[in-house]
């Protein structure tokens, strides 16, 4: 058996192979509610193989949405169509998993295909907030600074949407603190700038992450997984860096958190980033070496052969797909067959198998 479709345990929680669905936005929400889209989009990825299917970035505040369009976890009212979608994800033998988010001063934005750029009050936007009143790019709005009142507040909101994860059926957790959201806002010192407890000093900048593990901790049982998506670095001079992802990685990992799932960049627009095949996993493996955790490795794996070697390596232990599972949803199947090993077909597919 290849080690791509060997299984791994998380916990309770046994993932059939150590394919994951990376989240991504779709911005295809109303109110912050899921919709027949979702169903779709999600169960057609867990029909077609992956081990683990991670849900995009959900607002656990209204403000916290990157675009009106994204989806939310801050009302008791979401949480029916969510367990539908998560009786059929496990109805086809993957794991549902869940992104908790909050965009910070990246929030307030049109949908990706509307141009993406921030709208204003008359335009169907609102207020951001992030650690200290800089904005993300030129020509943006300066986001309001958060006081003490308002940071308990956004703790308060992540620990209510685990509560909420739980009853709508996920298994398990993803906090995203990369891309240069709120929680990556607050890590950064190109984006905070505070001189209170939670800036300065590293052991400041993770004061947000660390206080929003503990409060989703006691929502979220011991038996299922919490995991954290990180941004390595921010591929820009004084900022965020895979040292400092290291060091918290070490922490998280005595509070409790499984895994780190290892990205980069999205902090600021300037930001040198070298794309290329697998050009994260270098942080993925740093990571794994020197914390001891588990790292899932994500950025332009595309292949079976490619997310194989990296698991043989030793550089990760799980892979997330992003583009490659939007272009073929049964992508699991098909590396299966290409590295020769036996997967599971839904029952209606099995007259195409391949031999």
């Amino acid at each position: 058996m290849s080690k791509l479709f060997s299984p791994m345990q998380l916990r309770a929680i046994t993932l059939k192979n150590r394919i994951a669905m990376s989240p991504m936005c779709q911005y295809t929400a109303t109110d912050g509610f899921a919709n027949q889209y979702h169903l779709v989009h999600y169960g057609s990825r867990a029909m077609g193989g992956a081990g683990l299917i991670i849900q995009e970035a959900t607002a656990v505040a209204p403000e916290g949405r990157i675009t009106p369009g994204d989806l939310g976890l801050y009302n008791d009212a979401q949480i029916e169509k969510l367990k539908e979608i998560t009786a059929f994800i496990r109805e086809y033998g993957a794991v549902p998993g869940i992104q908790l988010a909050h965009a910070g001063r990246k929030a307030s934005c049109a949908k990706p295909w509307n141009g993406g750029k921030q709208l204003g009050p008359d335009e169907g936007g609102w207020q951001t907030a992030a650690p200290s009143s800089i904005a993300f790019d030129e020509g943006e709005r300066n986001p309001a600074q958060l006081d003490h009142p308002g940071i308990s507040g956004v703790i308060k909101a992540f620990g209510n949407s685990a509560a909420r994860a739980l009853q709508a059926g996920y298994q398990l957790i993803e906090i995203h603190a990369a891309h240069g959201y709120l929680i990556h806002q607050f890590l950064s010192p190109l984006s905070n700038k505070r001189i209170d407890v939670y800036g300065g000093c590293f052991e400041n900048r993770i004061r947000l992450l660390m206080e929003i593990v503990t409060a989703i901790r006691q929502n979220w049982p011991e038996h299922l997984p919490l995991i954290v998506r990180i941004s390595a670095t921010d591929f820009a001079e004084g900022g965020w860096n895979a040292e400092e992802a290291v060091q918290l990685a070490s922490l998280l990992k005595m509070e409790g958190v499984d895994l780190i799932d290892t990205s980069s960049g999205g902090l600021v627009p300037y930001a040198k980033i070298p794309f290329g095949p697998g050009y994260q996993v270098a942080f993925a493996e740093k990571i794994k070496k020197e914390s001891g955790i588990f790292t899932g490795a994500v950025g332009l794996i595309t292949s079976a052969a490619q997310a194989e070697e990296i698991l043989q390596q030793h550089s990760a232990d799980l892979i997330l797909l992003g583009r490659e599972l939007l272009r073929n949803p049964y992508f699991p199947l098909h590396a299966a067959h290409i590295l020769g090993d036996e997967t599971k077909w839904p029952e209606q597919y099995r007259r195409a198998k391949l031999k």
